[in-house]
């Protein structure tokens, strides 16, 4: 049954990327990083508030996490932007705050971070700081699946199965859930299992097809960017 399905996948920190190009390498020692942060260099600010979220060579600290992403989201810095969004939807370093959480999650969004994307559309899956509105929480999943994003490609299928904001669609949420579990989401995993159970061989066959084409364009789309 629909009512027992699992929940949409939440929040996650955007934390750096071994894929990322490769820009001037940061110093290793904190000193001369906190030299450099206060000439607010925002790769830098960006990169202590990690350290004081984790306690790296700092003891963890979440307000000062918070502010140093905050120096680095106001000087428009995406991966801060979208990190102190979830600080605010989970209360850590601040108050709780959904409106405050969303703000920072469409700034970070609108620069086509997937994770931002994805948190955004929990937003207004879950009408925190926002009106609930599954029409909205579809097109920012969509644009976060369409990167590659696997919560976002997970939770994209898990609309098309449930008909939230989109038409039902057993074909299409069993190739956005197929693609995400081979990338290891088990939730994804599970999702499909569910989603086959409403199945005919037929449309599983359809599914799979549709998964090839979609791989395809997405990667595609990747050695464009």
């Amino acid at each position: 049954m629909k009512s027992t399905f699992p929940a949409l996948l939440a929040f996650s920190l955007c934390l750096p990327a071994l894929s990322e190009d490769k820009p001037k390498p940061l110093p290793k020692d904190l000193e001369s990083l906190k030299a450099l942060a206060v000439q607010n260099d925002p790769r830098v600010q960006f990169d202590l508030g990690e350290r004081y979220l984790k306690g790296q060579e700092v003891e963890k600290n979440y307000k000062k996490a918070v502010m140093w992403w905050r120096k680095a989201a106001n000087q428009d810095f995406p991966k801060a932007q979208h990190n102190l969004g979830v600080m605010y939807a989970n209360g850590n370093g601040v108050e709780r705050d959904y409106r405050e959480a969303v703000k920072w999650y469409h700034k970070a969004a609108m620069q086509n971070i997937p994770q931002a994307q994805n948190n955004l559309g929990l937003m207004y899956s879950k009408g925190q700081g926002v009106p609930e509105d599954d029409r909205e929480a579809v097109k920012w999943y969509r644009k976060a699946a369409e990167q590659g994003h696997s919560r976002g490609q997970t939770n994209l299928g898990i609309k098309y199965f449930r008909g939230e904001g989109v038409l039902e669609d057993y074909v299409t949420a069993y190739m956005w859930c197929n693609i995400a579990a081979a990338k290891g989401n088990e939730l994804a995993m599970e999702t499909k299992i569910h989603i086959t159970k409403n199945m005919t061989p037929g449309q599983i066959a359809m599914a799979q097809e549709l998964c090839k084409e979609t791989l395809k364009k997405l990667e595609a789309n990747n050695k464009k960017e």
